[in-house]
C-alpha cells in the first residue's frame, strides 16, 4: 500500500507530499538496509513496485544513493542493487580533553576516510581551538576532501551545551572552555554546521551504535576515569534533560572516601571528588601506597598489595552506590562501564559485588569493549544522522 496522508478525514495529501513521503520512507530503508533491490524495498516499505521505482529515480538523480550491482545466486533475474552513495556528504568528528585531541572524517555510508589522534600543547582555550582547526584540516586533507566539502562538525566537548542560554557549562578541567568568546570562536572556525555534544553522551551514542547497546532500548554508560558522568539511553533515545545536565553524575552528593577533595567537590560535584582518577590516587597515598596514578593503584591491587585493593574496594563500593541511584531512577536493562578506572581489570567485577547488596534489581552489567576512539565514533554517528536530514532537506529533487 503506497503512504497517503489524509487532512481532516476528508481528501488526500498533494501528490508532490505523498511522493516526498515516499522518496524518505525509501531513503530511510536503504540507509539502514545496506544494498537492497526495488523487490526488497517494496516489501519493507509497504510500497508498490512502480512507485518504488519513481521514487528511486527521484533520489538517485539527486545523488544521495546510487546502483551498486546486482544480486546473483538466487532464482530469478539478477536484481540490482542499491545503497547510499558515500560522497554526497562527509561528517567531521572531534573530541577535545585536557590531555589529547582526537578526531575522524567518515563519508555519508559511515566508511571512516581519516583518523588522527594527537598530545594537546595547547595552555588556554584559543590555542586549543587553533589545535583543533588544524586537526581538522589535515583530516580533511588526509581524507581527499576540502574543508567546505564538510556537511557536518560534531565536537565532544567536557560540559553541557544549554541550549536555552546558548552557553557552554560545567566544562570542568578545561581551562577557559566555558567562557562565551570560547562558543563564539569555535562556530567561527567551524560554521554553521558546526554541533557541541557532551563528550560522555557522545560515548553513549558510540556504544549505541558499536557496542553492548547495540542491543536493548535502554542504557546508561557510566564513564569513570579522569572525570566522571554518564550517558543515558531511553527507548533508544539519547536523553539530555531540560538544562541538558541530564548524567552530570559527577555532582551527586557522594563525598564520602578518604580521596575525596573539597576543593573538587565545589567546582566538579562530590562524586567526582571522591571516585575520579585523581581521588584514587590521593587516596591510595593517604594509606601508604607510592602511586602516581589510578592504573598505578589498580596495578598494585593486581599483584596482591592488600592496601591498594582496599582502595580499589572503596572505589567500587562508591561507583556502585551511583549506579544504584540510576538504576533505582530510570531502571535501565543494561549498565555500561567505560573511562580508564571503568574498563579496569577486575574492576567490573567488583562494581557487580557491590550491587548486588545495594540494588533491588541487578540489570546486566557490562565494561566496554570501546577504546579511546568511542568519543569520536560517537560524535560521527551523530554528525551522520544531521548530516543526512540536512542533504535530504536541501535536495531539490525530494
Amino acid at each position: 500500500m503506497d503512504v497517503t496522508v489524509v487532512a481532516g478525514g476528508a481528501s488526500a495529501a498533494r501528490p508532490q507530499l505523498i511522493r516526498a513521503i515516499n522518496e524518505q520512507v525509501l531513503l530511510d530503508h536503504i540507509r539502514r538496509s545496506g544494498p537492497v533491490s526495488r523487490t526488497e524495498l517494496a516489501r519493507l516499505s509497504g510500497l508498490s513496485k512502480p512507485t518504488v521505482s519513481a521514487a528511486l529515480s527521484t533520489i538517485e538523480r539527486a545523488g544521495l544513493v546510487h546502483a551498486t550491482g546486482q544480486r546473483t545466486g538466487v532464482p530469478g533475474p539478477a536484481a540490482q542493487l542499491y545503497e547510499v552513495r558515500p560522497e554526497a556528504g562527509f561528517v567531521l568528528g572531534l573530541d577535545v580533553g585536557r590531555e589529547f585531541l582526537r578526531g575522524a572524517v567518515a563519508d555519508l555510508a559511515g566508511n571512516v576516510r581519516s583518523r588522527m589522534n594527537l598530545r594537546t600543547k595547547a595552555a588556554d582555550a584559543t590555542a586549543r581551538i587553533q589545535e583543533l582547526s588544524d586537526l581538522a584540516g589535515t583530516l580533511a586533507a588526509e581524507a581527499g576532501i576540502k574543508p567546505e566539502q564538510l556537511t557536518q562538525t560534531v565536537l565532544g566537548s567536557p560540559g553541557v551545551y544549554d541550549a536555552r542560554l546558548d552557553a557552554l557549562t560545567l566544562t570542568g578541567r578545561l581551562s577557559g572552555w566555558d567562557s562565551p568568546a570560547t562558543l563564539a570562536a569555535l562556530r567561527d572556525r567551524f560554521g554553521p554546521s558546526l554541533i557541541i555534544e557532551n563528550d560522555i553522551d557522545a560515548a553513549a551514542l558510540a556504544e549505541r551504535v558499536h557496542g553492548h547497546g547495540r542491543d536493548v532500548d535502554s542504557f546508561a554508560f557510566v564513564s569513570v576515569g579522569t572525570g566522571i558522568g554518564m550517558g543515558l539511553v531511553l527507548d533508544g533515545k539519547l536523553r539530555h534533560g531540560s538544562h541538558g545536565v541530564a548524567g552530570e553524575i559527577g555532582y551527586l552528593p557522594f563525598t564520602e572516601g578518604s580521596g575525596s577533595d573539597p576543593r573538587d567537590a565545589r567546582k566538579r560535584g562530590g562524586f567526582d571528588a571522591s571516585a575520579s582518577a585523581a581521588a584514587v590516587v590521593r587516596a591510595a597515598r593517604r594509606a601508604g601506597v607510592r602511586a602516581s596514578s589510578a592504573e598505578k593503584v589498580f596495578a598494585a591491587a593486581a599483584r596482591g598489595d592488600a592496601v591498594a585493593a582496599a582502595v580499589v574496594a572503596e572505589e567500587a563500593l562508591l561507583v556502585a552506590k551511583a549506579i544504584c541511584t540510576v538504576i533505582t531512577v530510570v531502571d535501565p536493562e543494561l549498565i555500561v562501564l567505560g573511562g580508564g578506572i571503568g574498563q579496569a581489570a577486575g574492576f567490573l567485577e567488583a562494581v557487580i559485588g557491590q550491587l548486588r547488596h545495594l540494588a533491588p534489581v541487578l540489570p546486566d552489567v557490562q565494561a566496554s569493549v570501546l577504546g579511546a576512539d568511542s568519543v569520536v565514533a560517537g560524535c560521527i554517528a551523530a554528525g551522520l544522522d544531521q548530516a543526512w536530514n540536512q542533504l535530504v532537506a536541501r535536495s531539490p529533487a525530494i
